[in-house]
């Protein structure tokens, strides 16, 4: 089992001692320190959007040349998610981008998309784990893969619909204004007086260094990175050991009631909760491996996963003080619900994805030599291929 199992046990003495979480942390101060992270995420945030602000026109437009373009946008989402193995990195960069005025919210609507592709191959690389046990392995890569292809069939469906109608990113926009209340180019937000201090000493410091300029910009922008990444890891690492007694029993519990939509909010809130989509899901693949749930079970754990990694990039958007990043981070959210609604709701639709799964587990039982194809042709070549040929 993975290290979410659950032991009766530990959690009884973990009472016992005064609420003392995993390495003998007390539960309040771990807390304590997740919102500490938090407010080092939201900081980073602030710089990254500072530091693009701060660099040459000409040098920016280089950098995302080819993002103006549809699919460039999508597969450079897809490749970002896929390098840094997080979807809440490389959504939250996106607003940083959308907040600085570096990429505008058409452009950014395909790259948000993309993100959530890139996401599902952390199931997908988990999966592979159990290649040599062929019952295993075949009920392990269906489960990683029914991820991939839902993601894939709201791509193919919305990207079209947005690009036709702009129907997720008006949608968005409404709710911005209902929300926020302006549709100017900033607005009053708390978070972002929160974090304009310690952002504030970082550029102090900077500039103390001898930066200025673009040299200055691309610094901030690296800082801004470094807190994002740090901030999101430590987050996920302690909110899995908050939580950790807590998941497989909950997705047990989710699936025992029999209700697929009680499943969905099951996946959404440990999502929330973990602040990482792939440690939901991939407690699935081992728990599909054994046999011990099934994929039409596993199925609606992953479609709320989908929505409640989406909080992160909301969380920036509203330290950032403009409404475009808000827009584009409830872009990301309406995308995600938008897929449940069109595919969960009636019996074929539901079942596509796992179809799609099932045929693809089938053909890698077969040939091993498929799974590793699909995995390095659809999260790295395909990508690689795409932006490269776009620039």
């Amino acid at each position: 089992m993975s290290e979410t199992s659950w032991n009766p046990d530990a959690t009884a003495a973990g009472t016992e001692t005064g609420g003392r979480g995993a390495g003998g942390v007390p539960t309040a101060v771990r807390a304590v320190v997740v919102l500490l992270l938090l407010y080092l995420f939201l900081t980073g945030v602030s710089l990254l959007g500072g530091g693009f602000k701060g660099l040459g026109k000409d040098f920016v437009d280089g950098l995302f040349e080819g993002v103006s373009n549809p699919l460039g946008g999508l597969f450079v989402g897809l490749l970002a998610t896929v390098l840094v193995q997080s979807s809440s990195v490389s959504t939250s960069v996106i607003v940083g981008l959308v907040a600085s005025g570096v990429v505008g919210i058409d452009d950014a609507v395909p790259m948000v998309m993309g993100a959530n592709l890139g996401t599902t191959v952390t199931n997908t690389l988990a999966s592979l784990g159990h290649l040599r046990r062929d019952h295993e392995f075949k009920r392990a890569f269906a489960a990683a893969t029914v991820h991939d292809f839902f993601n894939i069939l709201a791509v193919i469906v919305f990207l079209p619909i947005e690009l036709l109608t702009g129907y997720l990113s008006r949608s968005a926009g409404w709710i911005t204004d209902i929300v926020i209340g302006s549709s100017g180019a900033s607005f009053k937000s708390p978070l972002k007086t929160a974090v304009k201090m310690p952002a504030g000493w970082v550029k102090g410091w900077l500039s103390d260094l001898g930066a200025h300029g673009d040299l200055k910009g691309a610094l901030m922008i690296v800082v801004g990175l470094a807190f994002i990444f740090l901030a999101l890891a430590y987050i996920t690492k302690n909110m899995r050991l908050l939580v950790a007694d807590r998941v497989e029993v909950a997705i047990n519990r989710a699936l025992g009631a029999g209700s697929g939509f009680v499943a969905i909010m099951i996946g959404m809130v440990i999502t929330v909760s973990v602040q990482s989509s792939s440690i939901t899901t991939s407690v699935l693949v081992p728990l599909a491996a054994s046999g011990v749930l099934t994929l039409p079970n596993i199925y609606p754990v992953t479609l709320g996963a989908n929505v409640g990694t989406t909080v992160t990039a909301l969380l920036a958007s509203l330290a950032t003080g403009s409404p475009a990043a808000v827009t584009v981070a409830v872009v990301h959210t309406l995308f995600n619900i938008s897929g449940i609604l069109l595919f969960y709701p009636v019996s074929a639709m539901r079942n596509l994805p796992i179809r799609m799964a099932t045929a693809l587990a089938d053909a890698a039982a077969e040939r091993r030599s498929a799974a590793l194809l699909y995995t390095i042709g659809m999260f790295v070549v395909l990508p690689l291929v795409v932006v490269m040929v776009l620039r």
